[in-house]
Parts: C-alpha cells; sequence; structure tokens
C-alpha cells in the first residue's frame, strides 16, 4: 500500500466560533483547539501539507462578516504557517474555491479535515471530496458542533457531533482522534473507513 498523499485542511477556524455568535459547545473549544494546533504542528513536522480556510460572509452579516472580528482566524491559529489560503462562501471548501486544481497540482490523495462546524463545512466537504474520490479522514476530537432547534425538532451539540461522526466512518472518512491521526502521518499508513453494511450489522445484533 502506498503511503497516503496528505493535505490537512484547517476549515473556519474563526472567532465567531469562540467568543462571538456561535459559540461551539461539544467538543468544548478548550480540547478541540489545541488538538487542531497540534495537528498543525505535526503536518509541518512531516510535510504534510496545510490550507487554512476562512468563511466570508457580507459586511453587515450577523455572523462571518468579511473584516469583523468574528471573522477572524483565531489567534492560535493565525500564527500558523500554512501552505495554500482558502476564502469560500458555501458550506463545502470545494465549492467555488481553486481547492481541487491546488490539491491536484499537488497530486493530493488524501485530506484529513480538522475544524468547524462537523455538521456543516466539515459534513460538506467530506461528502465532495469523498465522491470526487479522496481519501478522507476526520479528527473527530479536533473539530465540533453546536446545538439546533427549528422546526423539523431540536439536537444538542454532542448529538450532532456523535452522529455525523458515526456517519462519517460508515462510509465517507476514516474517523480518528488527532493522536491516532499523527500516529499514522509519522508511520506512513492510511486510515480505514469501515462501511456502512457492517456499522448497520453491529448495531442490529
Amino acid at each position: 500500500m502506498s503511503t497516503p498523499r496528505r493535505a490537512l485542511l484547517v476549515i473556519d477556524v474563526q472567532n465567531e466560533y469562540f467568543d462571538g455568535n456561535m459559540p461551539i459547545e461539544y467538543p468544548p473549544v478548550a480540547e478541540s483547539l489545541p488538538n487542531i494546533v497540534r495537528a498543525i504542528e505535526a503536518a509541518r513536522t512531516h510535510g504534510v501539507p496545510v490550507v487554512m480556510v476562512q468563511h466570508d460572509t457580507p459586511e453587515g452579516s450577523p455572523v462571518f462578516a468579511r473584516g469583523s472580528h468574528g471573522w477572524q482566524l483565531h489567534p492560535q491559529v493565525a500564527g500558523q504557517p500554512y501552505d495554500h489560503h482558502v476564502n469560500k462562501t458555501m458550506a463545502s471548501v470545494f465549492a467555488g474555491t481553486d481547492l481541487r486544481d491546488w490539491l491536484a497540482s499537488h497530486a493530493i490523495d488524501t485530506l484529513a479535515i480538522v475544524g468547524y462546524m462537523t455538521h456543516n463545512c466539515d459534513a460538506s466537504t467530506i461528502y465532495q471530496a469523498s465522491h470526487d474520490g479522496f481519501k478522507v479522514e476526520f479528527l473527530a476530537d479536533a473539530s465540533g458542533s453546536l446545538p439546533y432547534r427549528n422546526a423539523a425538532g431540536s439536537a444538542s451539540a454532542e448529538e450532532i457531533h456523535r452522529v455525523f461522526s458515526t456517519v462519517f466512518h460508515s462510509n465517507f472518512a476514516a474517523v480518528t482522534g488527532t493522536a491516532g491521526w499523527i500516529a499514522a502521518v509519522q508511520e506512513g499508513k492510511s486510515l480505514e473507513t469501515d462501511n456502512i453494511y457492517q456499522s448497520n450489522l453491529r448495531a442490529r445484533t
């Protein structure tokens, strides 16, 4: 088996999710942010390119308004070196950006995902990457969710993060912790997903 040609996507680690209008609740940012920084540092040490992603909305928007404090990258991430920067206006990092071309030019075949939110920008990127033929890795303790309530119902941040992580691992992305991902990078090994049938079978037996 060939060594994965990884890139680390650091998705939307912006102030909005820390002291802004959409605070991440689970896992707590006191856990996820240090893990994001650890993943970036490990990537740099082992020659894994880092792609820094930042979500933009128009000036005056309630969240992520371009130029606002909430739009800025968190200071612990803003000071980290990276190989490519992507500004996006939709959930998927691929939508309306140059990411696909940049990955092709660097012969990347595996994407490791950290950042926010598990169920929105992370999920959209994971699904699109998987459908486009990339292997995908999701660092569950270096990401996070917040709670929702709307006409369809309600869910806690823990429920959303846990359910999406379980679904990812059934088919779309190998779900791991930061320590496990760093070990795989150091050893040049791939991380594998489960499969839908086995995931369902275990739940029925």
